[in-house]
This record gives C-alpha cells, sequence and structure tokens, in this order.
C-alpha cells in the first residue's frame, strides 16, 4: 500500500509556532516558549483556523494510485502547491506499478482480469513506442490505477478541513487510507503534532454533532 514521508521542512512546533505568530499581533512575549504554546493552544480552543495555516507540512506520496491524487487536489485551501511523478518523462513502458483494491484483490478471477488489462496496457505502450510514438502521447493510455508519487506542502488548517471530510466512511477506501497514513507520520513526527492529529483530525460528524450525508453509516444520528 502507500507511503507517507515527513519531510524535515515540515514545522515540528505547531502549536507554538500559532502561539508565536499571534503573539506578534497582540503585543505578547513571545520569547516564552511556554506562553507561546498555551496562546497556540488558545488559538485552536477558539476556532481561530487562520492561525493554523502557519504551521507548514511537506510530505512525500508513493505508492498510491493516480485517482486518488486526483482527489487529493480538491483540497487546495491555504495555498498548498505539489509536484506530481511526470508522465510525459518516466519510461513507463517498462511496467508500472498499480493499486489494486480489496474487493478485486480478494477475488481470485476478479484479480486475473485486473491484472491482465494492465499487462495489457503495458504491451500496447511497448508496441506504440516501437512505432516511434511520443512517450507523451503513449502515456495517455495509463490508467487511474496505477502508482504515482506527490511532493506536497500544505498547512494545518488544511489538513484538519481535509480530514473532516476524508475520514467519513462514505470518502472513497484508499482517501480514507491515506489520511490513516498521513496521521501516523504526522504522529511520530512530533509530540505536537500528535496532540493535534488525536484532538483535531477527525470526521466532520465529531465537529457537528449528527451526519449530514445522505446515506448514513449511524455513527452519528442524521441531521
Amino acid at each position: 500500500m502507500g507511503k507517507i514521508t515527513i519531510q524535515q521542512e515540515t514545522t515540528i512546533d505547531p502549536i507554538s509556532l500559532i502561539g508565536r505568530e499571534a503573539g506578534v499581533c497582540w503585543g505578547a512575549d513571545i520569547a516564552d516558549g511556554e506562553k507561546n504554546y498555551k496562546r497556540g493552544m488558545d488559538c485552536l480552543v477558539s476556532g481561530h483556523g487562520r492561525t493554523w495555516e502557519y504551521p507548514q507540512v511537506y510530505i512525500v506520496l508513493e505508492g498510491y494510485s493516480a485517482r486518488v491524487i486526483r482527489e487529493l487536489y480538491t483540497h487546495i485551501g491555504g495555498g498548498p502547491t505539489r509536484l506530481q511523478a511526470s508522465t510525459r518523462y518516466i519510461n513507463y513502458q517498462k511496467g508500472f506499478d498499480y493499486v489494486i483494491p480489496p474487493t478485486i484483490k480478494n477475488n481470485e478471477e476478479a484479480n486475473q482480469i485486473y491484472c491482465d488489462a494492465m499487462s495489457e496496457i503495458v504491451a500496447a505502450m511497448q508496441k506504440l513506442e516501437a512505432m516511434n510514438i511520443p512517450r507523451e502521447d503513449c502515456g495517455m493510455l495509463l490508467p487511474l490505477g496505477m502508482e504515482s508519487k506527490v511532493v506536497l506542502r500544505t498547512n494545518l488548517r488544511n489538513l484538519i478541513d481535509m480530514a473532516h471530510q476524508r475520514l467519513c466512511t462514505r470518502a472513497y477506501w484508499e482517501y480514507r487510507q491515506l489520511m490513516r497514513d498521513l496521521m501516523n507520520g504526522l504522529s511520530a513526527y512530533s509530540e505536537e503534532w500528535k496532540y493535534l492529529v488525536e484532538n483535531y483530525f477527525v470526521p466532520k460528524c465529531d465537529v457537528s454533532g449528527f451526519c449530514t450525508e445522505k446515506k448514513c453509516c449511524g455513527r452519528r444520528p442524521q441531521k
């Protein structure tokens, strides 16, 4: 399955950073680490979301499908930026790794059909390349199930909003897994991130107290 790497450029003390930045505008003492942390907590509890955009997160995502990466790009709040593995320059004619949905992988016949289709795509790309078709045109055959690699820079506010949407049981299964991987990676990065993940990375029904979805999973009562 996929892998997430938290890069060293990621803010190590997100709560304290929030407190320092807010303290500048409040004329507060930002040399006191304990006060910065407390001020940052006040901003979180008070829902001052603008301050949550200061902690930056730099991550590498690999082993996820191009399909789920397309969904990742719908979360553009707070000015995140990203780079994705090229389909023009990488030689996929040699073959490519791909994601197999559990419903297919657990069915022997379905799994064979799926894998055979992927092999046919590779064979077709190789035949086109032998005909001197440009690699960027051969790449049009690449499926959404192929694995991809992304370098993403985002922030705390964007990730909290993403968690609200993508931890819902109605969310696409691979995105829910991506979120769990991301939460595990951030929790291991620092104690402040661990606190944020445990207390703010929750599905939207935990925030509202009820379910807003047409088809409810039963975790919370419907509105």
